[in-house]
């Protein structure tokens, strides 16, 4: 992954729960920056990263996610108390997605997708329990005519009470009901398993990676933690899939 620092905060997105920022960075280009301050702290970064890239590996298009250095000082610019607190709990390093200038918000009553792409988007999110694809907030954006997968900071909602053993690394992930795509994806048992195929121990250590060791000591578990969840949640039967196709049942 590659490190930018940021050099000016441009606005915040209050309609995320977390209160991201468009920001610029020293390499002149947009980020969607992602608070390490903010209230899930630094397990959402590392879900961002994780799930993104699970995400690139299997195909699906995730924008750019880039290690983005900020300074606390930015926050003696800002007007509003809540972000300068923000700003200030931030300091140091942090996660930001490419910001996808001219992109609107996916409507799932009018743009289309292919059965294929809902079929491996839900096969994800069912993966990596994202909590947070349904119709009232897709996290999908519409870009020159394709989908783009954003804000994944929700998934791996086990790992908020997690020390890093893998107990039940199968369980059904019952939000998949309310999955924007379930409807359309009537080719889940086809995409198993190529997708599952794709997710190889070497892939899943190269994704987990990616992650700030610094990140990893502050959650108090370790990359391998990661790799031995997924790997044991790939396993034959994969309850988690049965789920999603008798939800759409």
């Amino acid at each position: 992954m590659r490190s930018v620092t940021v050099v000016r905060y441009v606005t915040p997105l209050r309609e995320g729960g977390s209160m991201p920022a468009v920001v610029e960075a020293d390499d002149l280009g947009l980020y969607v920056l992602k608070f390490r301050g903010a209230g899930q702290g630094v397990r959402a970064l590392i879900a961002e990263i994780i799930s993104g890239g699970v995400a690139r590996a299997i195909g699906l298009p995730v924008p750019e996610i880039v290690l983005a250095i900020l300074d606390p000082e930015l926050a003696r610019t800002e007007p509003d108390p809540e972000i300068q607190d923000l700003i200030r709990a931030s300091g140091g390093l942090n996660v930001a997605l490419d910001y996808l200038s001219g992109a609107v918000n996916f409507d799932p009553g009018v743009d289309e997708v292919t059965p294929d792409f809902a079929a491996r988007l839900v096969w994800l999110d069912a993966l990596v329990s994202n909590v947070d694809r349904s119709a009232r907030n897709t996290n999908l954006l519409m870009w020159h005519r394709r989908p783009w997968l954003i804000d994944h900071g929700a998934s791996l909602s086990f790992h908020h009470a997690w020390d890093g053993s893998v107990d039940d690394p199968g369980k059904p992930f019952a939000p998949i009901a309310d999955h924007v795509l379930l409807a359309r994806a009537d080719a889940l048992q086809q995409v198993d398993a190529p997708l599952a195929g794709l997710l190889t121990p070497a892939v899943l250590r190269s994704v987990v990676q990616a992650v700030p060791a610094a990140f990893l000591a502050e959650a108090g578990v370790t990359g391998e933690d990661y790799v031995n969840y997924f790997l044991a949640r790939l396993t034959e039967p994969r309850p988690w899939l049965q789920e999603a196709i008798d939800a759409r049942g």
